[in-house]
């Protein structure tokens, strides 16, 4: 199973376009994938249904990526707080349960976090206590736009620490056209600190890109094949 966490280093970091952007690339590579997201913020009403801008997003990506979800709460609040709100209790066992249940039906699996590893989920319950629960590697998003290099250490030492497999890290929101020299410093500074590799550098995306440029941007400015740990017989054409 090429099974992934992605999360971001802050709640600015638009890690939706990675984690659309890698399930729609897989899937043109000819692996089923599903993008699952335990617990969301922030949801719509539309026609009666409540749903996930997140997931709305993925499937307007490509129609064909199967979407998941166990709690799904209309407020921007914290995940422990919008719960609250809403009278509901984020419980693990149903999250594991949940995953558990759509893991064997993909062939790659993206499970996307909410707003980085100290988010509160529950009692006793943090969104690193998750990925270490699933028992996935993680992928960690940081945008150009917020980077703080103390931010980006702290949480992949953090995750280090806790047993957490770091697979890598991407640079989301980068400018094409990019004169500052402490930005440029980040990927070095990275690998130089941290035992982790910086697998891809992407620019900044608008919702209303076209899917196929996303896909092109992700093959171009991510190594596809450190993030899911595999030999990919297709980009080796």
């Amino acid at each position: 199973m090429l099974d992934l966490f992605v999360t971001g280093v802050d709640e600015y970091s638009n890690k939706i376009f990675v984690t659309a952007g890698l399930a729609a690339t897989m899937q043109s590579l000819g692996y089923s994938c599903g993008v699952y997201k335990p617990v969301d913020i922030c949801a719509v009403e539309n026609n009666g249904y409540i749903q996930s801008p997140d997931l709305l997003f993925v499937k307007f990506v490509d129609p064909y990526i199967k979407t998941y979800f166990s709690y799904l709460f209309k407020s921007n609040s914290a995940p422990i707080l919008a719960a609250a709100a809403e009278k509901t209790e984020i419980k693990k066992n149903n999250i594991l349960a949940d995953f558990q249940k759509i893991q064997d039906i993909n062939e790659c699996l993206i499970v996307d976090g909410v707003c980085g590893l100290a988010s509160p989920l529950g009692k006793n319950f943090l969104e690193d206590d998750m990925i270490k629960m699933l028992d996935l590697p993680l992928l960690l998003v940081v945008s150009a736009k917020t980077a703080n290099i103390n931010n980006i250490l702290l949480t992949i030492n953090h995750a280090t620490e806790t047993g957490i497999n770091v697979r890598g890290v991407i640079l989301n929101s980068y400018p094409k056209i990019n004169e500052d020299v402490n930005l440029k410093l980040i990927p070095k500074l990275v690998e130089e600190y941290t035992n982790t590799k910086v697998l891809g550098i992407l620019p900044e995306f608008d919702k209303n890109l076209n899917p196929n440029d996303l896909i092109t941007e992700i093959l171009n400015g991510v190594d596809v094949e450190g993030v899911f740990n595999l030999r990919i017989a297709k980009l080796q054409m």
